[in-house]
């Protein structure tokens, strides 16, 4: 395994990072975010990413599944917190209202490395249309499944395995025979498998949601790889990103920006 992925103080830096210099000005090249606006966060995790947003006037808040992933944001967003300017519920985001819970609906909800381990995706996609103010958007990030780690496969702890592209590509019975020999997380990465999404699919929920594109940007090296790893991140190439399916394969993360029509 990566040893960031472990150190939750160090992958609450990397988010941070990667937030401020990269998803917050994605959105402002059409959506401008102001003091006062309301941002929602699904599947905040560490809540690395809604730094910025608090620290430019915003009030957010946080929704996390997994409980203890809180136990970081909380100690790290504390004085945010005793402001009221930023509130963290561990619920499943199907069972919250967005008047009980958030205070009213928001401005911007983010889903940053979350629709690709969701199961029904075009429900939640549909659903999060409730928690939006009239004119509100919603930023998605995601890796597509095709792409050389799209499977996850960094969080295994067998360290080959962990750094070996495109395995995850392997039909699903050879694919569970080999993370099984080499003691990986099985159902984590199988439960991955059935969910990873593709960019034409993601793009045909969307429309099928009723929702319009208003931004879009495909990487060809993540920006979080610059924290991660020292790599300088870069866009895709034009050809590549024109090239439906094949694109999966090279395009490390994508970036969208979408709007109920």
């Amino acid at each position: 395994m990566f040893e960031f992925h472990a150190d939750k103080e160090k992958y609450f830096e990397m988010q941070q990072l990667t937030a401020k210099n990269y998803v917050l000005p994605f959105i402002e090249q059409t959506f401008p975010i102001k003091a006062g606006q309301r941002i929602l966060e699904i599947g905040c995790g560490e809540a690395g990413v809604l730094l910025p947003f608090v620290e430019k006037g915003c009030i957010v808040v946080g929704v996390e599944l997994h409980a203890p992933r809180l136990t970081t944001a909380n100690e790290m967003l504390k004085d945010y917190i005793d402001a009221g300017r930023a509130t963290f519920i561990a619920k499943d985001i199907y069972e919250v209202g967005a008047e009980k819970e958030f205070g009213g609906k928001v401005d911007i909800i983010i889903l940053k490395d979350v629709i690709e381990h969701i199961h029904n995706q075009p429900k939640l996609i549909a659903a999060m249309k409730s928690f939006l103010n009239p004119g509100g958007c919603i930023f998605l990030d995601f890796p597509p499944w095709q792409m050389p780690f799209g499977g996850h496969q960094q969080i295994n702890s067998n360290k080959w395995l962990s750094k070996l592209p495109y395995y995850h590509l392997l039909p699903k019975r050879l694919y569970k025979w080999l993370l099984k020999r080499y003691h990986g997380p099985v159902e984590e990465l199988l439960d991955i498998k059935d969910t990873g999404i593709s960019i034409e699919r993601f793009e045909k929920i969307v429309r099928q949601q009723e929702y319009t594109i208003i931004n879009k940007t495909h990487f060809l090296i993540n920006p979080i790889y610059q924290y991660k790893f020292g790599w300088k991140p870069r866009k895709q190439f034009w050809l590549i990103r024109h090239i439906p399916y094949f694109r999966n394969y090279l395009t490390t993360c994508v970036y969208y920006l979408i709007q109920p029509n």
